[in-house]
């Protein structure tokens, strides 16, 4: 999606209340405004918030969980999809991304986008339970839509302790048909676990999410994670993220990859 895109999004502003140590998210009226322009306003309100060692309560009016599309099953034209796509290592090898689960088991995590505070939420929730996937032999593989010098970026950045592959051409993202869109982009329920991110010290990386790539293609694609293997077209488990952070419970992920 282009940048220069005009679309309409809600104006959301963030307040702190010094006396009740409550933080509330506003949400007024709609305003029209150019992609970039709701970007910057999004980096300004957040990097001005200022986090102590208070503990702070999120309000929170809206429903807290979101539950994405829990399968096991796969059609036959999705698997014959995913057996033409290639992603590159770190390395900028190119593989057959079924050759990554073909002769083993691995849990396998779509980020929405290398600079997504959502990921490295996800990629640190997923790296808590690696030794219990190390001891199942089940391998832990983090794939993002971009480059090749993004997801070494994202490697370098994280410390994440799988595996990272880059779709420089968003394929396994259209294979697995995730959702994509700014209304499952910016939801209440997105907002509110900003908030909480950055609460618990994450933050967005602004340099990866504006390279030209994430703006124009990827920054409005959900994500998923899969559990796959041995044998390519062995898909165990898939949940396809309806909204952005829209992990699933890691017990279900663990019940699929190591019981």
């Amino acid at each position: 999606m282009a940048s220069s895109l005009s679309t309409t999004l809600l104006s959301n502003s963030l307040h702190l209340n010094n006396a009740t140590n409550h933080c509330q998210l506003h949400v007024p009226h709609a305003t029209t405004l150019s992609l970039n322009q709701n970007l910057r306003i999004c980096s300004k309100n957040l990097n001005s918030l200022k986090l102590s060692s208070t503990r702070y309560n999120v309000t929170m009016p809206f429903a807290a969980s979101s539950a994405g599309v829990e399968s096991s099953t796969l059609s036959e034209d999705t698997k014959s999809s995913l057996d033409l796509v290639k992603v590159f290592d770190l390395k900028g090898n190119e593989i057959s991304i079924s050759d990554l689960w073909k002769d083993r088991k691995a849990v396998v995590a779509f980020a929405r986008h290398f600079g997504c505070v959502f990921c490295r939420k996800r990629a640190d929730y997923l790296a808590s339970k690696k030794d219990i996937m190390d001891a199942s032999g089940v391998a832990l593989v983090l794939i993002g839509p971009g480059s090749i010098d993004q997801a070494r970026a994202f490697a370098e950045r994280t410390k994440f302790e799988g595996e990272i592959y880059a779709d420089p051409s968003h394929a396994s993202y259209e294979a697995l048909k995730f959702v994509s869109g700014v209304l499952t982009t910016f939801t209440p329920n997105a907002g509110l676990k900003i908030i909480q991110l950055y609460m618990e010290g994450y933050r967005q990386d602004w340099e990866l999410s504006f390279e030209k790539d994430t703006v124009e293609r990827g920054g409005w694609k959900q994500g998923g994670i899969i559990v796959a293997g041995p044998g390519k077209s062995n898909i165990l488990y898939i949940h396809k993220d309806k909204e952005a952070g829209d992990d699933p419970d890691i017990e279900e992920i663990l019940k699929a990859c190591c019981s």
